[in-house]
């Protein structure tokens, strides 16, 4: 057994990568906490490990697909007219024609390029298929995902800083972090202009703390305010806090995805229309005249 910064190597041939050990384990720890609130709410708890099983792979699939349609900067660097020399160019259409290609192509998930924009669509889609299947209310159960996921998100984000990624411009502030050259992407990769002590934003760890605040302040609305808002509320704020966020952090990324040919930022795009519609859902919801249409107090399904 090897120890290496990424990985656990096995006889010189297996590598079990931190990156993924940590992913399950964020995973493991937000469906425990779900489990339990649906618990202390009157809910049957395996529906949370069986909402998982269901969210997994459609999880996978939309993070990975929305990698492919909105791939970073950095990798479609080379599709621009007169581009540098040695840039490459793996924009949507490349992945579509590589679709096999087990180093980098659209399968190969095991490369990196993963959005959490994507797997949280696609977590969603699942997690309704199988509380529609098993006629469970929707938004009482999203509550309960709304309270679990800045939890896990916060605890997941520590991969990005065992893989060296997720990490902002340049800073002299003292949190800043130091990136490997072979890391870097660029204009960053030139240790002449960019020394090895050059500092950048740990931008996974403003991440992670504003997810465990927000797990904490929608855990705390959760078990003490959630008799006065309406079933979906708790979700919908969940949205709202992420959204906002994450539109800030986008202006200092170093590997900013754009829509198709154009600079305009498809994660701050996303972020806006997700803030702009929870934020509009919640404000209807609670128009003067809903007031008695709470439905946060709806029977315990099994």
């Amino acid at each position: 057994m090897e120890f290496q910064r990424e990985y656990i190597e096995l006889f010189n041939q297996v590598q079990i990568r931190y990156y993924g050990i940590i992913i399950v384990l964020a995973m493991l720890i937000a469906a425990w906490v779900a489990a339990r609130l649906a618990k202390r709410s009157g809910y049957d708890p395996d529906h949370v490990w069986g909402a998982l099983t269901w969210a997994i792979i459609p999880g996978i699939v939309g993070a990975r697909l929305w990698f492919i349609l909105f791939p970073p900067s950095t990798l479609t660097a080379g599709c621009i007219e007169n581009a540098a020399a040695g840039a490459v160019c793996q924009n949507t259409l490349w992945f579509l024609q590589n679709f096999f290609n087990v180093n980098n192509g659209a399968i190969a998930i095991w490369s990196g390029g993963l959005s959490i924009f994507g797997a949280v669509i696609g977590g969603a889609l699942g997690t309704v298929l199988y509380l529609r299947r098993n006629k469970l209310p929707i938004w009482p159960w999203l509550d309960i995902a709304g309270v679990a996921l800045p939890l896990g998100q916060a605890i997941g984000r520590w991969a990005n800083f065992i893989n060296q990624e997720l990490y902002g411009i340049p800073t002299t502030l003292p949190w800043g972090i130091t990136i490997q050259s072979s890391k870097r992407v660029a204009p960053y990769t030139s240790t002449i202009d960019f020394p090895a002590e050059t500092l950048f934003h740990p931008l996974f760890l403003y991440e992670s703390l504003w997810s465990m605040i927000a797990f904490f302040v929608l855990l705390n609305l959760y078990l003490r305010f959630r008799s006065r808002l309406m079933a979906g509320d708790i979700f919908l704020l969940y949205v709202i806090q992420y959204a906002f966020i994450r539109f800030f952090l986008e202006f200092i990324k170093v590997e900013p995805a754009y829509i198709w040919g154009t600079m305009i930022n498809s994660s701050q795009v996303m972020s806006v229309v997700a803030f702009v519609a929870a934020l509009g859902l919640f404000v209807y919801r609670h128009r003067p005249g809903l007031a008695d249409s709470k439905t946060a107090a709806q029977s315990p399904a099994a």
